[in-house]
């Protein structure tokens, strides 16, 4: 494709794609919403990718998200949670289409037989961490800022979170997937949600020259990554010990009374985050993490779709999506965001085990699963 062509296309299409010799890339478009995926770009990306997985020609791919002012700069800010509260609202069946096929496709990229390499330049949060923990080579700058922020709207860490963060070292995962802390690339390349460390400015550079690599060559690519990769800062998580202290402990009151008894800054920052999240998505969230260290990602996913599907359909609560915490978590935050969630129940010390228990029961019999065909 001619650079006009291409700009062409960048100026019209939310997912762009190009092959230029054994790769194949992928351009999320949608700049001025941080690239937050759609259904239709859901579909798009799962259409290339199953393409691109059985055309012999195809030996990698590489995803990036193009920012404000250049080609990158944004990779995914997440789902488009405008569309989620929109569509619980008007109880569109497309907000259960968007979560089936998204997590259809977090798995294809987990699985996925050719290489995946994800430039998670600038903001890569939610979805955003679903089409690039999966990949072969998970690539971060300075500008990276990568968390998964869920409990801030009332939601859980999905997109297989619940795989993926269960797996940081120590109780890291709790921590994460709880407070929904943001990580710079230090800080995600020692927990293990990142692989190489580029300069942002050396990405358009790297970005063309991995067309050229010889991906039949067995050694090809590991040497653009060693011409491209440089030496992250230095990171010390002086209170990785607190958190698989306090982390470890059976429950979310628990959790906090530790920390809220520990005059640290640390500490008390981490008590005060966790206050301002959704209560009863703290227990769930809890659950989801300990649940998903011991399940494989196809276990998590469903797992998750049976969670997602209960937030917005929150019957064993005796609530319309209306009332849901996720619709009232997007409502303070991006609707009319005065950013004074109204949860319920209003307090970490509220939530029972008997309202947290029914988020974990499929509404679906086995056979009948959304997500039954993943292996």
């Amino acid at each position: 494709m001619s650079s006009t062509g291409m700009q062409q296309g960048l100026d019209k299409q939310e997912v762009v794609t190009e092959v230029r010799g054994q790769l194949a890339t992928i351009t999320l478009n949608r700049p001025k919403a941080l690239n937050a995926l759609s259904l239709p770009m859901i579909r798009a990306l799962t259409a290339c990718l199953s393409a691109w997985r059985d055309d012999v020609r195809i030996k990698a791919v590489a995803i990036r998200g193009v920012g404000k002012s250049d080609a990158f700069g944004t990779f995914c800010a997440g789902g488009d949670i405008r569309f989620f509260h929109q569509a619980a609202l008007s109880n569109d069946p497309q907000l259960e289409d968007f979560f089936t096929e998204e997590y259809t496709l977090n798995h294809l990229i987990h699985r996925y037989p050719k290489p995946y390499i994800a430039f998670m330049d600038g903001v890569v949060m939610g979805g955003g961490m679903g089409i690039s923990q999966g990949a072969t080579t998970r690539i971060v700058t300075s500008r990276t800022k990568m968390a998964m922020p869920e409990t801030n709207i009332g939601l859980f860490p999905d997109v297989g979170g619940g795989y993926f963060l269960s797996r940081c070292p120590g109780r890291v995962g709790e921590w994460l997937a709880l407070t929904g802390e943001p990580m710079g690339a230090a800080q995600a390349l020692a927990l293990d949600l990142a692989d190489a460390y580029f300069d942002f400015a050396q990405l358009p550079s790297a970005w063309a020259a991995l067309s050229s690599v010889d991906f039949d060559r067995e050694d090809a690519f590991e040497r653009w990554l060693a011409m491209f990769s440089i030496a992250a800062p230095a990171y010390s998580m002086g209170y990785s010990g607190l958190i698989d202290e306090y982390f470890s402990v059976d429950s979310v009151p628990a959790v906090v009374r530790l920390l809220e008894s520990d005059p640290s800054v640390w500490a008390q920052h981490t008590a005060a985050t966790l206050r301002r999240r959704s209560p009863l998505m703290l227990h769930v969230v809890l659950e989801q993490i300990r649940r998903g260290r011991n399940m494989t990602l196809a276990e998590d996913l469903r797992m998750e779709r049976d969670l997602v599907h209960h937030c917005f359909h929150p019957k064993h609560l005796a609530r319309d999506a209306s009332h849901s915490e996720t619709v009232e978590g997007i409502r303070a935050l991006a609707i009319d965001k005065d950013n004074a969630p109204r949860w319920n129940p209003a307090r970490i010390e509220d939530v029972s085990p008997e309202i947290v228990r029914p988020f974990f029961e499929s509404p679906w019999p086995t056979h009948a699963h959304p997500l039954q065909h993943l292996d």
